[in-house]
């Protein structure tokens, strides 16, 4: 029970300290194990194209092997769609996609069979998305054949086609008939404009590549920041068809910037801060709980790690407790977002920052890189570091120089980070004292590492005081986040008071006299426990002290009463009280001999009916010959044998509810074939009387 209780202090306050800094860990297994939940797959497939892209795409750069599962259907669904003249101009776009992935048996004629319909749709296009989709599909049908000859002659004229959908601040719009700008456009419009320099026959004017590096510049001037660093851009809603997330927005907006700047081959000048604070962001997501958004995180974070811009390089903490009871060391791991190796580089502990105070120790000390483990490690924290929670700053120093221009560090990281230890508790008593005179009537020592089982007695006259005192391995005052003392009246009423801290000493003074109308004026036997506990404390503890006998006054008429005691939900499953029940003694029974002569008795009538039948001379001789009327008859007689029938299960054990259930069929039974063959009968003694 006191480890649970220490568990749950120490995730609630970690929880209530996430705000101060933040930490951000590259892409792991987890996000492996999410993909695979995530894309399932159904009836051999992943669903619509676009989503077999997506799940393809995100097996691709976990490095997730299962394509071979659904590729048979998948390479045919992309055939069919490429060899469709009536396929949509999205689907090929798609399907291309897609086949760049698999590599399906798509000969050369497939490809210039649609090159004619791309192109035509370019010159149709009047919206963004079908330049996107149109621009895209000739940039994928150049990547996946060399003998299909993509270009674009009049590649200026599509650049300013699709550049006069551009806003001042940088947004785009998805057509010139909606005035709505969106980040989400921004992103597919620079994609589509890095495919349009691509395929351009001839150099792309330079004033129309500067006036859109102008365009990024503004675009990422109106980011959205965090406290902790993450960058990311904000959607306005233009519609519920059309609106896109936070997510998705900032994952097209970073594609799309990526394969601009591979596609026009020069510089950017964008602050390495905000290309890391994007990193920040899609790993600050976690594991996202959709496909959709899995997928975007994924292919961002593929784009970060093979950007031109800067890449962006992630500090991370395999723990972030420490223990100095066990002299715990601080590790410190740098990687790609991806998970993949850093470059040669020093990370320096710069500041230690104590939590709740801007006060900082500069530490500026070096760490010593393991290259066996390929973290960097502070083998012995700093003399002023005790138990508690802290904020450390680290720096990143790349040594070689060019590498600044490759790699985003984003200067100093803060750390949330938590240093535990075992606190000792000492000099613990609890005294009953005299009210007036303060004098100690009893006292006990408490061992409050092990049991104990105190047994007190006071009356309201007297007063309880509890002292005890923390220190941390160094041996400086701890003050525990939670420390508490509460008394349980064996009527479940209980009552919990916060233990103060007064200098170096823990200490609590319970006055009776005062609480005589807090307890209800209950006296009797209270249950004593105490209970202290911190997030860094690795020793919490809820202790059962003992029991005080407590003798307090009767109370006056008007005195508030004790509130009802809950039920416990579980009360109602348990043992019930035993029932135990004496049956009467049995009813004296007559002498067999009476039984007989009763029995005798009832049967009397039957055997007087039977001679009464013999006497009337009842015969058989007008029964019906014919078939039908004597099948009738034959039911009569059976059906009077099943009512004397039931009488005789009546007898013996049916009750009478089932019984006159059963009575009623079988007179309806009755009725209906004794009125056929009564009027069988009747009609034939009159032919007879005629005749």
């Amino acid at each position: 029970m006191t480890r649970n209780f220490g568990f749950l202090v120490v995730a609630l306050v970690l929880v209530a300290s996430t705000c101060e800094a933040a930490i951000f860990n590259p892409i792991s297994d987890s996000h492996r194990s999410a993909a695979l939940q995530l894309f399932s797959v159904s009836d051999g497939s992943f669903g619509s194209l676009e989503e077999t892209y997506e799940a393809l795409r995100t097996f691709e750069v976990l490095g997730i092997e299962k394509k071979v599962d659904t590729r048979t259907s998948t390479c045919a669904t992309v055939v069919d769609t490429i060899g469709s003249p009536s396929s949509a101009l999205k689907d090929l776009f798609q399907a291309l996609r897609i086949n760049g992935i698999l590599k399906c048996e798509l000969n050369d004629e497939a490809f210039k069979g649609i090159m004619p319909r791309i192109k035509d749709a370019i010159n149709d296009s009047h919206s963004l998305l079908d330049y996107y989709y149109s621009i895209g599909g000739l940039m994928l049908i150049k990547d996946q054949t060399s003998e299909v000859a993509v270009h674009l002659g009049d590649a200026d004229r599509i650049f300013r086609s699709i550049k006069a959908l551009s806003q001042s601040d940088g947004r785009w719009r998805f057509s010139s008939n909606n005035p709505e700008s969106s980040t989400y456009a921004a992103g597919l419009a620079l994609e589509t404009l890095a495919g349009v320099v691509s395929l351009a026959s001839s150099e792309i004017d330079h004033s129309l590549l500067a006036t859109l590096k102008n365009d990024i510049v503004k675009l990422f001037d109106g980011i959205e920041k965090y406290d902790d660093g993450a960058c990311y851009f904000d959607e306005k809603i233009i519609d519920a068809h059309m609106h896109q997330g936070s997510l998705s927005a900032s994952s097209v907006v970073v594609h799309g910037l990526t394969a601009f700047v591979t596609a026009a081959k020069g510089s950017l000048n964008l602050p390495g801060d905000k290309i890391l604070g994007l990193a920040k962001f899609f790993l600050g997501i976690g594991v996202p709980g959709s496909a959709k958004d899995l997928y975007h995180q994924i292919v961002a974070l593929a784009c970060l790690e093979n950007s031109r811009v800067s890449v962006p390089l992630i500090l991370s903490l395999p723990a972030t407790v420490l223990s100095v009871s066990t002299k715990d060391q601080l590790k410190v791991r740098v990687n790609t977002v991806l998970g993949s190796a850093a470059p040669p580089l020093s990370v320096k502990l710069m500041q230690i920052f104590r939590s709740g105070s801007k006060d900082a120790s500069v530490i500026d000390q070096e760490l010593k890189f393991d290259p066996e483990n390929a973290v960097h490690v502070l083998e012995t924290l700093p003399k002023n570091v005790d138990v508690g929670k802290y904020i450390f700053s680290f720096e990143i120093l790349l040594h070689d120089p060019e590498h600044k221009k490759i790699y985003a560090t984003g200067g100093r990281t803060k750390v949330p980070l938590y240093v535990t230890g075992v606190i000792s508790v000492d000099h613990a008593e609890i005294a009953i004292l005299d009210s007036d005179l303060g004098s100690v009537e009893m006292q006990k020592k408490l061992d409050l590492s092990g049991e104990n089982a105190v047994a007190l007695s006071a009356n309201h006259l007297q007063k309880l005081r509890l002292s005890f005192q923390l220190t941390t391995p160094f041996g400086h005052t701890f003050k525990p986040h939670q420390a508490f003392l509460k008394l349980r009246h064996e009527s479940g009423v209980e009552h919990i008071f916060v233990v103060g801290n007064s200098g170096k000493k823990f200490e609590i003074v319970l006055d009776f006299l005062g609480l005589v109308e807090k307890f209800f004026y209950l006296s009797g036997r209270y249950d004593i426990q105490l209970t202290v506990g911190d997030t860094v404390m690795e020793n919490s503890f809820l202790h059962l002290l003992g029991y005080l006998e407590l003798d307090l006054p009767d109370a006056p008429e008007k005195a508030a009463r004790p509130p009802p005691q809950p039920v416990h939900p579980y009360s109602r499953y348990g043992p019930k009280a035993e029932i135990i029940h004496i049956f009467r003694a049995p009813e004296k029974r007559p002498p067999r001999d009476l039984s007989f002569v009763f029995m005798g008795l009832v049967l009397l009538p039957f055997f007087g009916f039977m001679a009464g039948l013999f006497y009337l001379r009842a015969n058989l001789k007008n029964l019906p010959k014919s078939t039908v009327p004597a099948t009738f008859a034959m039911l009569f007689h059976l059906g009077i044998a099943a009512v004397l029938l039931l009488y005789t299960f009546f007898w013996l054990k049916l009750d009478l509810f089932t019984t006159l259930k059963a009575l009623g069929f079988l007179g309806v039974f009755l009725t209906f074939v004794g009125h056929r063959t009564l009027s069988h009968l009747a009609s034939t003694s009159a032919k007879l009387k005629s005749a």
